[in-house]
């Protein structure tokens, strides 16, 4: 039965209890991305820091999920440590269908355990339990841990942090299902600050299916289009991991700090070579039939009982440019190695690349010294890498606990912040021109998926800044009605507005359905009115001189063109968070 209200869990951790309470909405924040900020409306506090424990951690679903296929996805919004204001991280894995199968559509936790829990969910129980066994445990060993401790198959998500979110790391992500992870801006420390160690939601419901023949038509024509046609082909095949030699053949891909765009080293890295050498196997989110996942193996020798270890680790483009290329690194099995590292300690793998890439030059100009990064970082020096990655999770120094909070923040206290390669958080893979940096500078989630800025960059030679700045507010508008969806943004030409809307249709939301574009634009507004109203001034951001100093397959970046762009689209995103703040 289609509700035109919220189901949402809110557990105080405090107390080690929850209830359930209906929430006002459906028709005009839709889900997602909208119901997580309404929700951080409602219990978050844009005057407390971060870290309070009346401060929420929110998971929120959209009204498809679970309906359609690649509405795989989960929104986790909180305070980030990052940089103190309101945030988004996205994931998929099972976390979707298991809050659908608990009949939620959403789980909002507050205050702080005593001690290292585990919290579990489901339709019909709320546990507790305590976890202090696991403190300092890393990822892997705490995912074994509670799936023995909370058995169920099917629809059972599991949530964990690593060392770093216990050390409150604002690169700290939350890892679920091994391979998935809400990666950006420091969801982990939240976890940490509240001494949640993990989280557990069991879909142990069920729900029924719309009647008649216009849903299972449809259901039918959406996987028909994903599966037979050649539209997603690409991401199950090689995957994103193909776009690296692409993007090194448009000097676009940074190499070493952004030092260059474009190196012979690709041909170690390729999408090619990381299938040919390492690839096992392909596997989907639930709710998926794509399988864009990619897993390879690293292999490891234990020389007292001359045995060997295989683990399996994920793959796609980011990953293998932030510790690939960023760092030098030109072997798949050295970066996969690196990417393993990463994993047990629950880091970001962007933010930890892209920082250990700064530290490296720093190194290297002797801004630091081997004092602060405890072992001699060299670009290519894998063995280095991991070490590194090791004192990066665990905050071994105050270094590291200092770059841990951001590579600006450690290049204010040591120096070098000319060459950090930071566009609002530690960037993603794409050095594709102005464009791209100011989008990813001063976009909602300082994310490459916030708009399709990298893609505008490779489209277009031309200048207009008017352009750019309502590409870049247009099309933010139309994936943050996808994210309240909330669809995997592989699916976007798939779910087409019109094909949206049928969709809508046929499972009951018509209101939704027919107010598609006025409900995207109320909730862009209302996200940036959150995000402002947390702190954020998009006119204060500054882009680091290292991307001044770029040059792509147009040739050097036009400087004053990306300051321009800057500053028109700073303008556009305070217009933005005015209009609804004004009202009543």
């Amino acid at each position: 039965m289609i509700r035109d209200h919220f189901r949402v869990m809110v557990v105080n951790l405090s107390t080690g209890q929850g209830n359930v309470v209906s929430l006002e909405g459906r028709d005009t924040e839709a889900g997602g991305s909208g119901l997580a900020a309404i929700l951080f409306n409602k219990y978050g506090h844009t005057d407390k820091p971060w870290d309070d424990p009346d401060q929420p951690l929110i998971f929120a679903i959209g009204p498809l999920t679970g309906y359609f296929p690649l509405m795989s996805k989960t929104v986790c919004a909180f305070k980030s440590p990052y940089h103190d204001q309101y945030a988004e991280s996205h994931a998929g894995g099972r976390s979707a269908l298991a809050l659908r199968f608990a009949d939620l559509d959403a789980l909002v936790v507050v205050g702080r355990a005593k001690q290292p829990v585990c919290l579990s969910v489901g339709q019909k129980h709320l546990v507790v339990k305590d976890v202090s066994f696991l403190r300092g445990r890393d990822v892997s060993f705490t995912g074994k841990t509670l799936r023995r401790m909370f058995p169920g198959g099917g629809h059972r998500s599991i949530f964990r942090i690593g060392p770093a979110g216990e050390n409150k790391s604002a690169f700290a992500c939350i890892n679920l299902e091994t391979y998935r992870h809400f990666g950006r801006l420091g969801s982990g420390a939240v976890m940490g600050a509240k001494n949640l160690k993990g989280i557990v939601i069991q879909g142990d419901g069920s729900f029924p299916l719309p009647r008649g023949k216009k849903y299972p038509k449809l259901f039918q024509e959406v996987h028909k289009q994903l599966t037979d046609t050649e539209m997603m082909s690409k991401y199950h095949n090689l995957g994103t991991a193909a776009n690296l030699e692409a993007l090194d053949k448009l000097k676009s891909l940074p190499w070493r700090n952004v030092q260059q765009t474009s190196d012979p080293g690709i041909k170690g890295i390729t999408g090619d070579r990381f299938a040919d050498d390492t690839l096992l196997r392909n596997m989907a989110c639930s709710g998926c039939p794509v399988g864009c996942i990619h897993i390879g193996f690293v292999r490891e020798k234990f020389m007292k009982e001359n045995r060997y270890l295989y683990r399996q680790v994920s793959y796609d483009y980011e990953p293998i440019f932030a510790t690939g290329s960023m760092l030098g690194v030109t072997n798949t099995f050295a970066v996969l190695g690196i990417m393993d590292v990463v994993e047990k300690m629950g880091l970001d793998v962007m933010s930890g690349g892209v920082a250990l890439a700064w530290a490296t030059e720093a190194l290297e100009r002797g801004v630091i010294s081997e004092k602060e990064t405890l072992v001699p970082l060299k670009f290519g020096d894998a063995d280095a890498y991991k070490e590194a990655v090791y004192h990066l999770g665990t905050g071994s120094n105050e270094f590291y606990r200092l770059l841990g909070q951001g590579t600006l923040k450690a290049a204010e206290r040591y120096g070098g912040a000319e060459f950090a390669c930071v566009l609002g958080q530690e960037m993603a893979g794409y050095a594709t021109g102005e464009v791209f940096f100011t989008a990813e500078a001063l976009g909602f989630r300082h994310s490459h998926l916030d708009t399709g800025a990298y893609s505008y960059d490779q489209k277009h030679k031309e200048k207009n800044v008017d352009e750019v700045v309502d590409f870049l507010v247009h099309d933010e508008e139309s994936r943050v009605f996808l994210t309240s969806m909330v669809s995997c943004l592989f699916a976007r030409q798939v779910y087409s507005e019109e094909r949206l809307a049928d969709c809508l249709q046929s499972v009951g939301y018509s209101a939704l359905a027919d107010n598609m574009e006025a409900v995207s634009r109320h909730i862009q507004k209302l996200r940036w009115q959150t995000r402002l109203a947390t702190g954020f001034d998009p006119q204060g951001v500054h882009i680091p001189k290292r991307f001044t100093e770029v040059t792509t397959w147009k040739g050097p970046v036009d400087e004053d063109y990306l300051n321009a762009l800057k500053s028109e689209y700073g303008k556009r995103i305070l217009e933005l968070g005015k209009d609804d703040a004004n009202q009543g």
